[in-house]
């Protein structure tokens, strides 16, 4: 038996989020990352990119865990900038993502409680404009059945909102689908039943999906 494994949230497509405080534009750019090599990669793209700008500060998150996270205040004070970021990322559950927020100075000190509040802002900005989803963990299986038992097997797995892959006919039929965790045992009990246990169920793996 696994152990029990919670859902976290992915950025599918980054986005880029803008706030204004005193003047000084804060803008956070969001990207998914599965390595630390690419959130690296990300910020440096940044600082090209901003290369003209005050700060660029950042956090990473990366892991299903969060078994790696990094973050930088990039010149601002101890601790203003890049761990409010982080806390904005871990508030939210969000994993395999990098944000780097840039600052371009606009003449007036903002204090170590208005940075803060200006990262944090600017962070949930950029998240607000990405695309982020929750992944669950489940199984990948496929059922093997006759042609009589396909209907059956669709209608059960529609009623659960299962998506099934299109089906493989050959003298039996072949389908594939990802099924949450927790529902396994049901399902395998229900396709069971509805065949009258001439379906075949195989797991082929286990893994996080949308």
């Amino acid at each position: 038996m696994e152990s029990k494994k919670e859902p976290y949230k992915i950025v599918l497509q980054g986005g880029m989020g803008e706030i204004e405080e005193k003047k000084s534009r804060f803008i956070a750019n969001v990207a998914p990352v599965e390595t630390e090599e690419e959130a690296l990669s990300f910020i440096e793209a940044m600082r090209k990119k901003y290369w003209d700008a005050r700060h660029n500060c950042y956090a990473y998150v990366i892991g299903e865990k969060a078994q790696l996270m990094r973050f930088s205040d990039d010149g601002e004070p101890s601790g203003t900038a890049g761990k409010p970021i982080l806390e904005v990322l871990l508030g939210a559950e969000v994993r395999n993502v990098v944000v780097v927020v840039t600052r371009y100075f606009g003449g007036t000190l903002l204090g170590t409680g208005g940075l803060v509040r200006a990262y944090t802002q600017a962070t949930q900005a950029g998240l607000n404009a990405s695309d982020v989803r929750t992944t669950r963990y489940g199984l990948y299986i496929k059922v093997t059945t006759d042609y009589n038992g396909i209907g059956k097997i669709q209608y059960i797995m529609g009623l659960r909102n299962i998506v099934i892959e299109e089906p493989e006919y050959t003298d039996m039929v072949t389908i594939k689908a990802k099924i949450p965790y927790e529902e396994e045992e049901a399902v395998r009990k229900e396709i069971t039943e509805a065949t009258a246990g001439k379906a075949k169920i195989e797991k082929l793996d286990s893994l996080y999906y949308i």
